[in-house]
């Protein structure tokens, strides 16, 4: 980009004219701390809880999402009243992530998503949850604070 701003402002002067000059800028600053070698990244913890009324505990819950890159991620049952959890490290922040939760393979509702999506492609259709408005995904927002 230097380059191309000093071929800019010599072409400018030359235009005028004038006899070129050689313009010399100064260096880019190496970043501090090593920031642009280091993606930023948030880590999420995932709760489901069965719902009201539910008392068959399914033998399995898993997440699957962009951030996990549509693999299933095992949940773990964190106590007898029906909770399952697991943490998900390096997401990518400054995105929109969509999810889902999978209840003995079937997609379930979460009550802590940030929204639903329309699914994007075929990764994201084969774990859709069918709504009256069509098939939807989960969205998770990834910001930095």
């Amino acid at each position: 980009m230097l380059n191309s701003f000093q071929n800019l402002f010599e072409e400018m002067r030359a235009a005028k004219g004038r006899p070129r000059m050689k313009v010399t800028l100064p260096a880019a600053a190496p970043p501090r701390n090593g920031a642009s070698e280091r993606k930023q990244t948030f880590s999420k913890v995932f709760r489901w809880r069965l719902p009201d009324g539910q008392t068959d505990a399914p033998r399995s819950v898993e997440i699957v999402g962009s951030f996990t890159a549509w693999e299933k991620v095992p949940m773990t049952r964190e106590n007898e009243r029906g909770v399952w959890a697991v943490t998900i490290p390096d997401i990518p922040v400054n995105r929109t992530h969509h999810y889902m939760l999978l209840a003995d393979g079937k997609p379930v509702r979460d009550e802590n998503a940030d929204g639903m999506a329309v699914p994007r492609g075929p990764l994201e259709e084969q774990y859709q949850l069918m709504t009256p408005r069509g098939g939807r995904v989960f969205m998770g927002y990834g910001q930095t604070k």
